[in-house]
């Protein structure tokens, strides 16, 4: 990384202390270093690890660690937001598909990302972020996209889908690595179930506000202090 020029880091007015100064190479290497071993560990451990097993396993100090998240849930938070930031990079690269097979593609894009960071998947979708947001949007309109092309059902609502990820989840947590093909085979059958048909589904689909409640309860219940590990 080339050092930044000392003449552009003094501004024209205002106090020094003002002043936004890139992170050094070094840091900015302990930092994803960082990250690294805290999807390792949380895969390995869950988010009950500590962030004492991730500095052991990043190979630094705990003074370090917490120059670069001064809290566990700073870590996780950082971990979420690349997780959800791949994420969304997968949507908008499915979205350029001119034929309506973005959604498939996403679906099974997503989900070999995931496959390969399961320690935060439980916080992956569960949190008020904008990126959660930005990703739903993307998701919504690779839905009305396959329903334009005609290869997916009529009635299918993006909460349909938002189910559809948890599932997939669902599967990656309990096979994880020992059974890479779970997952797709799981995805495939997602898929296929949303085909069109000439009948419609029984059941009415859930509104985006019982998904909210539903996982503001779920990200309550994991935000228990006797879960929490330091």
């Amino acid at each position: 990384m080339k050092s930044p020029d000392p003449t552009m880091a003094t501004p024209r007015s205002g106090p020094a202390s003002d002043v936004i100064r890139p992170m050094r190479s070094d840091a900015l290497r302990n930092r994803e270093r960082l990250l690294v071993a805290a999807a390792q560990v949380f895969e390995e451990k869950g988010l009950e690890a500590s962030v004492a097993d991730v500095a052991c396993a990043a190979g630094v100090g705990m003074g370090t660690l917490y120059r670069h998240f001064p809290s566990k849930e700073a870590l996780v938070e950082a971990l979420v937001s690349d997780v959800l930031e791949a994420t969304i990079a997968l949507a908008r690269e499915a979205s350029a598909r001119p034929d309506g097979t973005g959604l498939e593609h996403f679906l099974h894009e997503s989900s070999a990302y995931h496959a390969e960071h399961l320690g935060c998947l439980p916080k992956l979708w569960i949190t008020d972020h904008h990126l959660v947001r930005t990703a739903r949007e993307l998701i919504a309109g690779l839905l009305a996209d396959a329903q334009a092309h005609g290869r997916v059902r009529l009635d299918l609502r993006s909460t349909d889908i938002s189910l559809a990820l948890w599932s997939i989840r669902g599967v990656l947590e309990t096979a994880g690595s020992n059974a890479p093909e779970a997952r797709q085979r799981h995805v495939d059958l997602l898929i296929a179930g949303m085909r069109p048909t000439g009948t419609e589904l029984a059941h009415r689909p859930l509104s985006q506000s019982q998904i909210d409640r539903i996982l503001a309860k779920r990200e309550a219940a994991q935000a228990r202090p006797d879960r929490v590990s330091r």
